[in-house]
Order: structure tokens, then C-alpha cells, then sequence
């Protein structure tokens, strides 16, 4: 069977087709439309028709609601409320599997990644927005509400000085992980210069993932991840945080890089056969 996998992000939208053999054979990635979700339905079936035939798995920022089928929690805001998954399957001819991109991610950095063996792997993307995912055994957990590892939007932990007046997100509430931890809000705080500050508060926000999740490994994704001093230095700035004497999660970039989403997209339809 070959394979489709769609990364749709925020500021680029990536495609990448496997063959039966598992080999790669098609790959391409475009610019994101903003605000225009005609446009983003034109952009992505256009992207499949151009990878061919195949099963098409779509990574998204968000999910689908489990009560209406409609799309929430999407940073890319233009997505909320539409029936993405039906307009697609409409525009493209195909039936189209759809998850949130943090699951995407933390599915194949489980399987084959930086996670591989490790029983809890939590994938965190720190891009356009902040999203989480979890893999238990090499399979995504999602929950009754679509919401599982939903990190970004939990509030940012024992706010400090510097974090105050405590900053408004897209979904409505203030003081969101995401507002201080995206890469956009990175570029605001003043990129490198404000690094200090980011790992102090990366650390603050992961602390609570362990203390909840205890995974072994955290796998980092997004844009951010790419900023080599985060795996040494946030480590070191979470052991006051979490509840033990020691730390044994590791802290990891992840082994696909920024492809790992799209190949979990693929995979939305099993990897076998």
C-alpha cells in the first residue's frame, strides 16, 4: 500500500509519499496560505494529487471534536469550526484520515525515532504554536476528548515577574504555555538574546509533564527545536521542579527533524501491508 502523509502547519504545508517498500518517493513542501481556508483546501489537495495515488494521512493543528467532527483548537484560528476532513475528502477524491500534528510527531519519533523503545515518549512541538503528544507503547494516546497532551494551552507554571501581566492567547484565556514558549513569541522576547528566559520557563512547563506523565523520553519539534543548548541546559533547570530526588527523562531532539510530523501522518494508516 503506498502512503500520503500532509504536515499541515502554520507557515508551511509538507507532503511526502511512502511506497509499499517503505521507501520515500515523493516529497514537497509549500508555503501555508494564512487566514484563508479555501485557500488552505486548495493548497493541500493539491499537494496529493501531485504526490499520486495512496492512502492520505493529514496531520493539522488542532482536532477534530469528537462531538461535532468539526475542527478545534487549531492556532491556525482560520480552521476552527470547519469541516475540514469532509471538504477534503470532497476536493481530493479520497477518504483522508486526520490527527493532531503533536500526535503525528510523537507517533513516529516513538516508533523509529528518538523515542524507540522507551513505553512513554512525549512529543512537544514549539513552532507556530505549542502542542504535545503521547505515545504509550508505540501507539498515540488520544483520549474521550481529543485533547490528550494538549500541553500548550494548560497555564504556564508559578509565573515570575518577568512573566506578568500574564499574556492573552488565541483560545480565549491568559498565560498559556504557548504564548510564552512558541517560536513567534521567542522572536518577540527577543530571539537568542532571550533564551535564558525561554529555557527557564521551558523548564518550568516540562517539570509538569513529568510530574504527570513521568515519560522516559521528551522529544522536542518545531522550529525551536532546532536550538542546540535546550537539551543540556533545560534538563539541568527542571530536577527543582519535579517531585523526585533524580531526573532519568531525557531530553531529545528529534531523529527526523522537521519531516518526523509528516511521516507520522503517513502512518495514520498503520505500517504494515
Amino acid at each position: 500500500m503506498r502512503r500520503i502523509g500532509v504536515d499541515l502547519g502554520g507557515t508551511k504545508i509538507e507532503a511526502v509519499a511512502f511506497a509499499p517498500s517503505g521507501k520515500e518517493d515523493f516529497r514537497k513542501r509549500i508555503p501555508a496560505p494564512r487566514d484563508d481556508y479555501a485557500a488552505t483546501l486548495s493548497a493541500v489537495s493539491g499537494l496529493v494529487r501531485e504526490a499520486g495515488e495512496g492512502t492520505v494521512g493529514i496531520g493539522i493543528p488542532g482536532a477534530l471534536s469528537l462531538a461535532t467532527g468539526l475542527v478545534k483548537n487549531a492556532n491556525s484560528t482560520w480552521l476552527i469550526g470547519k469541516p475540514l476532513q469532509q471538504d477534503l475528502e470532497k476536493a481530493i477524491g479520497r477518504e483522508v484520515r486526520l490527527a493532531n500534528d503533536a500526535n503525528c510527531f510523537a507517533l513516529s519519533e516513538a516508533v523509529d525515532g528518538a523515542g524507540q523503545g522507551a513505553e512513554v515518549v512525549f512529543g512537544v512541538i514549539l513552532g507556530t504554536g505549542v502542542g504535545g503528544g503521547i505515545a504509550v507503547k508505540g501507539e498515540v494516546l488520544t483520549g474521550p476528548n481529543a485533547i490528550a497532551g494538549e500541553w500548550g494551552h494548560n497555564p504556564l507554571p508559578l509565573p515570575q515577574p518577568a512573566d506578568l501581566p500574564l499574556r492573552p492567547c488565541y483560545c480565549g484565556r491568559k498565560g498559556c504555555i504557548e504564548t510564552y514558549l512558541s517560536g513567534p513569541a521567542l522572536e518577540r522576547d527577543g530571539g537568542e538574546k532571550a533564551l535564558d528566559a525561554y529555557e527557564e520557563r521551558l523548564a518550568r512547563a516540562l517539570a509538569g509533564v513529568i510530574n504527570i506523565l513521568d515519560p522516559e523520553v521528551i522529544v522536542l519539534g518545531g522550529g525551536v527545536s532546532k536550538v542546540a543548548r535546550l537539551y543540556s541546559n533545560v534538563p539541568k533547570l527542571w530536577q527543582r521542579h519535579v517531585f523526585s530526588d533524580q531526573v532519568a527523562t531525557r531530553l531529545l531532539p528529534p531523529k527526523h527533524g522537521d519531516a518526523s510530523g509528516v511521516r507520522g501522518a503517513a502512518w495514520l494508516w498503520g505500517r504494515d501491508g
